[in-house]
């Protein structure tokens, strides 16, 4: 039935409630897991935005790396490679945790949704399996939701999980 699903991750508490699932969908049928994570560069905050609930910011952007790293001048520090460090870290520890599954990693640029469906149309995906932060009401209409425009605008199916509020 599922040969090839797509887990695309931000490293939110959603993203791993949703690795959950595509494991386990992925060893049922025996598909290949396709691990992405879009680094978003069509924001003024050029990199991954992954908002936690209550832990502010997870994934990487550039307040996040100023944060880590202060001193945006100077030939130590090149952002570009630390998203992209950032970023294949994310994939990678998403493909250890799926175990046994035979699995692809990848990285994108540009708009997430749109990313997205793009590797999905390239790498003929069967199945997408991803996490959702759970907001609702004004935070949702004014965010936006990249798991609600991928659901509404996907030509395959898509599973969304929600991370538990109390975990």
């Amino acid at each position: 039935m599922y040969d090839d699903i797509l887990f695309p991750t931000d490293g939110s508490d959603g993203a791993s409630a949703a690795l959950e699932h595509a494991r386990d969908l992925a060893d049922t049928y025996g598909a290949t897991l396709h691990v992405l994570t879009v680094v978003d560069t069509s924001s003024p905050h050029i990199g991954m935005t992954a908002e936690g609930h209550d832990e502010g910011t997870t994934g990487m952007i550039a307040t996040e790396h100023d944060a880590i790293e202060p001193g945006m001048v100077g030939e130590e520090h090149d952002i570009a490679d630390a998203i992209a460090e950032r970023a294949t870290g994310l994939v990678d520890e998403a493909a250890s945790a799926a175990g046994d599954v035979e699995t692809v990693t990848a990285v994108a640029g540009g708009d997430p949704h749109s990313a997205i469906l793009d590797y999905v149309a390239e790498h003929d995906i069967d199945l997408i399996v991803m996490g959702t932060h759970g907001r609702t009401g004004v935070e949702r209409y004014l965010l936006g939701s990249i798991a609600e425009k991928v659901v509404r605008t996907s030509d395959v199916p898509v599973l969304t999980a929600r991370a538990d509020d109390e975990d």
